[in-house]
């Protein structure tokens, strides 16, 4: 625990004390700056990247593994220690003492969740080498290309990391043609769920496979986050085992439902987090769903759109249409019922919804359906920011 977390906890204490100190540190779609129990996976990582502290380029790997075994939180982490210097002091070996000043490759952070395109692979990209912010628009994907060229010639090389390289249109090996046809010295670091034998076009790429955590691992997990957000012994070690076992290794899912939870007794007023809490965060957690990540990196009028409907009530969720038209009625979203019915059925494409079809049996043709969420809703309520 870090010493602003302990003095801010001390200020919070008081008849205005909240069991929550900061619900961005309970997040699951945030990563920490040093991953708990990952050490070695840290390692594996730093031994393919070595070549790159020799002034040479390592070959492309892919690191893989199932959701919330910890893939982002570790390239994302080495990454952003990585990225800021693009030299390095060193004592050159069989010479004199002088010190020699060694150029790496200039590492860079991608995520394709935001990058999802050519033309968004190659901004980020440009965006990571430069002190400057890239173009959005008004410039071509050939004049983005030939800039991003321009730079990289200045450096060495390039080792860019793609998070969620399996959610990359039209597929992750797009990310490999893409980057190669820069023409430049520039290594890749895949990231995603898909085992590499399903992704076609991978058979000679390096991989690193990353297993869900043990048991005990995401215990250490969940108290040292709890620790950092929330009030003192407000989380018991059962709780966080309870949780972790529920969660079969998945991050992501323990930290949903213990953010869940957290939410759920502040409501209520009180200041440690009780066992029915506990009960009630995991059972908001859909097993399998989408991640929170997914939801929050989404365009804001869906973000609008799906904040609208978790503030309906049940009945007004009773069919899509009758969704559709309370959401189109909502000062919140401002948008026809007509966009508002089509991001509603696109949301459910990509599995952010579950179209489930309903009881009704009156009237003739197919029976209506309706939408079930299928992402920790609470975490996305408090995390929610209008923009």
């Amino acid at each position: 625990m870090d010493i602003e977390t302990r003095i801010r906890r001390r200020r919070r204490r008081g008849a205005d004390q909240t069991l929550v100190l900061d619900y961005d540190l309970l997040n699951p779609a945030a990563h920490v700056s040093e991953p708990n129990g990952r050490g070695p996976i840290v390692e594996r990582v730093l031994d393919h990247l070595d070549p790159a502290f020799d002034e040479s380029l390592p070959s492309d790997v892919y690191v893989w593994g199932p959701p919330g075994s910890g893939k982002s939180a570790v390239v994302s982490a080495l990454f952003s220690r990585l990225e800021a210097p693009a030299t390095q002091p060193r004592t050159a070996i069989r010479t004199t003492t002088r010190a020699q000043s060694a150029e790496l490759p200039r590492f860079v952070y991608v995520n394709a969740r935001q990058a999802n395109s050519e033309f968004k692979l190659y901004r980020h990209v440009l965006d990571g080498v430069t002190d400057g912010d890239a173009p959005t628009k008004g410039i071509s994907t050939d004049d983005l290309v030939s800039e991003l060229r321009s730079v990289l010639s200045e450096f060495v090389g390039a080792v860019v990391a793609v998070d969620h390289a399996d959610e990359f249109e039209p597929s992750p090996t797009a990310v490999r043609s893409n980057l190669e046809t820069l023409n430049d010295p520039i290594s890749t670091v895949l990231v995603g769920r898909t085992p590499p034998s399903n992704v076609d076009g991978f058979g000679d790429i390096a991989e690193i496979e990353i297993p869900g955590y043990s048991q005990q691992v995401l215990i250490d997990v969940l108290m040292t986050r709890g620790s950092s957000g929330l009030t003192q012994d407000a989380l018991a070690y059962d709780q966080s085992r309870r949780i972790a076992a529920w969660a079969g290794g998945n991050a992501h899912d323990a930290l949903a439902a213990l953010f869940s939870a957290a939410v759920i007794a502040e409501d209520d007023g009180v200041q440690k987090v009780r066992s029915e809490d506990v009960t009630a965060g995991i059972d908001t957690v859909p097993r399998g769903g989408t991640s929170l990540g997914v939801v929050l990196t989404l365009p804001s009028n869906r973000q609008r759109v799906l904040r609208a409907f978790l503030d309906l009530e049940a009945d007004r969720r009773s069919t899509v249409t009758a969704t559709t038209e309370a959401i189109a009625d909502s000062a919140r979203v401002d948008l026809s019922a007509g966009t508002v019915k089509r991001i509603l059925y696109e949301l459910a494409d990509i599995g952010v919804f579950d179209r489930v079809t309903t009881d009704q049996t009156t009237g003739h043709g197919r029976p209506p359906s309706r939408l079930e969420p299928r992402f920790p809703t609470l975490p996305f309520q408090k995390l929610y920011e209008p923009h």
